[in-house]
Parts: C-alpha cells; structure tokens; sequence
C-alpha cells in the first residue's frame, strides 16, 4: 500500500466532521458546488489530455460557534507549494491598499525602526515593501511558497519560507523576540488548523502589540451571491461572530474592525492581549447587526444555495443568448475564485474563447477543469471580441478603467457576480 500524497482525496479528515474551531459536529450545509479541480493548479499544454484530480467544493457551518467552513479535502501543503502562481503585486489596486494601511498603521501604532513587524502570508513583498521607507525597518515576512517568497527576498525583505503556526512562532520569538504587529492579508481563510495559526499569533505577538488580519466578509458572500470565493485554498469563511469566538478562545480580544472594499467587501479586524484594549461600538455594532440579521440562525444558512444556483442560471442564460447570437466572448483574468465560477457553471472553450491575465506565470497555460487558453493581455485587442467577461469582479473598477478601449470596437464588459451584468465601457464611471 502506497502512502497518500497530501493532494489526494483526504478521506479521513474530509469524513471527521469536526469543527476545526470548537470541534463540534459538522451537520448542516451552506452550499455543495460539486466537484472541482485545485484553483490555482494551470496546465500545460501537456497535461490538458491528462486525467485530472477533481475534490468536493461542499461548505458547511457549525452551529455552536458560526464558524463556515469546507471540510479538509486536500492538505495545505498540496495547495501552497513552490510553484504557486499567485503574485500579489500583479493587482496595482491591491499594491496601493497594501501601502495605505502601512501607513494606517504605522502612525495608528507609532511604530518606528525599534518595533518588530511580522506578516503572515507575505507573498512576493507587496506589504512589507512599504514599511522601510516609513522607518519601520525591522521587518519580517513568513511565506510557504518559495517561489513568492524569492521574489519579496529579491526586494530586500527577511522571508522564512514555511507554514506558520505555535512551532514557528517559539522559533521566530526565540530568534528575534515577540512582535508589536503581526500582520495577515487573506490569509486566515487559508489555514486548516486554525488553532494552531491563531495560537502562534497569540505566542508571538509582545505585550500591549496587536494583531490585523483581513479576508471577505461571510455577510458579502451570503447577501452578493459570491460563491465563487469559495475553493479549496479557503478553509473557513468568517463573521464578525465567528472571530469574536476565535479570539476568546484563544485568550485575544476583538477590539475594533473596519468593514473595507477589497475583495467585494472584507473585514479588518484587530486583535490584542486580554485585557489590554476596550472594545470598540463598531465591534459591538457588526456583532449586533450580524445577530439581527440571522447569522446565528440555521434558516439563514438554509437559504443560500438556491441563491447559488440562480446565479449560475442567469449567466448560463446570458452567455447561451451571446453565443447563439454569433457573439464573440473572452475573460479577463485567471483568478481563484474564476476557476471555481467556470467549473460549477460548466463554462469551458465553448462558450469563452480565450481569457487574458497580466501575470506571466499563467501564459500559455489552460484553466484548470474547463481549459480555457490563458493569454497576455495584448491578446484581447487582437480578437476585439463583443463581451468581456471580468472574472477578478472584485477588481472590475481597475480592469475597466485599464480597457476602456474595447468600447471603440462596440466591446462591453459582463460581471458575473452577484449576477451576470453588463457594463458599457463608455459610460463606466
């Protein structure tokens, strides 16, 4: 018997059932996408003849602490590995939020060149560049994939290549001292063991230092229809409810929160000590607001994937309706989150001819499940097609604001979420 590689089906974990918060029973669903292929794993033009590992995309809730999570099919380290191809500073929005919140923070904290910064999920250095031109010099990033991480090197910054957690934390600590910031962007979703991540934050973090952690907002996901921000790379998607849970449970207070654009609506959240910060009326004001409009009830939880699939009915109509008409569609974009809208919705080469990124690691390779031809971006005017189809819509200002032009050959954009929309580049603001 052959051992079993961490991107195989993790029966196992997969059938346990627990929380990964409280580990109470896992018995009521949000939303069963079915079956899809890791993400972020592109093919070759070898591989798309090849068989394809496809994992269950089926997002439960816990009803004793709120927590929305998919169970562990595949393992962390099958996901974030050396040849991850996902660059943060390809998002010149998402570059300017990261340098805005250094910032934010720096004056918000005082911090100077004696205050240690640590950030969790670093990525290719599109944060922590930002600090050293502030004084804030005595910097940190932690990043698994080392093919990320060698670029945030190359940019002068301190990377340990590895998965965070309690072990590194004691080794970081031991090695440089505790932290007065720890910081993680979209990287709380990411991790299966949360109470190993959160546990390391807590170990690591100084006396009277904070934690800020961001990711999407559970209300924007259930109330926007963005199903497709679910995929395998995101193992719990998190209220206000829920992080107030994590935080007692871990000895932290959930002090303040800043409801943000990015992402189609996500969270900040700042974390402390027990005891050391007062909460703030605007963490006692999401709870509330969360409480009121059901998230600590199992209907609203229910009601969910009938939304889902009228979504996925609506472009499916809007798409079928184009084709039939002789139009000519492409995408924009070869994000996560697109992967899991074009394999629950069925959409391959048949429907969009090609997709654009602006990412080079993605050129010349296929979507993973569907096998859409991914291109440069100078490839869109070349086709002038009739539609655009933008699935990176949490970006869309960018994007169309950056091809405004294909207005001059009739050429117009469709958002798919929260439902399929079309958009005149001439009269985008």
């Amino acid at each position: 018997m052959t051992a079993q590689t961490s991107t195989e089906f993790n029966a196992a974990k997969a059938t346990a059932g627990a929380c990964r918060l409280c580990g109470a029973g896992l018995k009521h669903s949000l939303v069963d996408l079915g079956k899809s292929p890791l993400c972020e794993t592109f093919l070759d033009a070898r591989q798309i003849d090849m068989m394809e590992p496809f994992f269950p995309l089926h997002v439960l809730v816990c009803d004793s602490c709120w927590l929305v999570q998919l169970k562990e099919y595949v393992a962390a380290d099958g996901i974030f590995t050396e040849h991850y191809p996902y660059f943060s500073s390809y998002s010149t929005s998402w570059v300017e939020h990261a340098r805005r919140y250094c910032e934010m923070i720096t004056e918000r904290r005082g911090l100077t060149a004696e205050s240690f910064v640590v950030e969790i999920a670093c990525n290719d250095g599109y944060l922590l560049q930002h600090f050293p031109p502030l004084g804030v010099t005595n910097i940190l990033g932690v990043e698994p994939t080392a093919n990320t991480a060698e670029v945030a090197k190359g940019k002068g910054i301190p990377v340990t290549v590895d998965f965070f957690g309690v072990a590194l934390a004691q080794r970081i600590e031991a090695e440089k001292g505790k932290a007065d910031l720890i910081l993680g962007n979209n990287v709380l979703a990411h991790v299966p063991d949360l109470n190993d991540f959160v546990g390391g934050a807590k170990a690591l973090l100084k006396r009277g230092g904070i934690i800020t952690f961001e990711f999407p907002h559970l209300q924007n996901l259930i109330e926007q229809n963005q199903f497709d921000t679910i995929y395998h790379e995101h193992f719990c998607y998190f209220s206000a409810i829920a992080i107030e849970a994590i935080a007692k449970k871990h000895g932290l207070v959930f002090f303040d929160v800043e409801e943000i654009p990015t992402h189609g609506g996500s969270l900040r959240v700042f974390l402390a000590h027990e005891g050391e910060e007062d909460v703030s009326q605007a963490v006692r004001d999401l709870i509330a607001r969360e409480e009121r409009l059901g998230y600590t009830t199992l209907e609203l939880y229910a009601a969910y994937e009938e939304q889902v699939k009228a979504t996925k009915r609506k472009l499916l109509a809007f798409l079928i309706e184009a084709k039939n008409a002789g139009k000519r569609v492409v995408g924009y974009g070869a994000p996560g989150k697109g992967n899991t809208l074009l394999n629950y919705c069925g959409i391959g080469p048949d429907f969009i001819d090609f997709t654009v990124d602006r990412n080079p690691h993605k050129h010349g390779r296929f979507t993973p499940g569907t096998h859409i031809p991914v291109l440069p971006v100078e490839a869109l005017d070349a086709a002038r097609p009739d539609y655009v189809l933008i699935l990176p819509w949490n970006l869309r200002k960018e994007i169309v604001a950056q091809m405004r032009h294909i207005g001059q050959w009739g050429g117009k954009f469709v958002v798919p979420i929260p439902e399929a929309t079309v958009i005149d580049p001439e009269a985008a603001q």
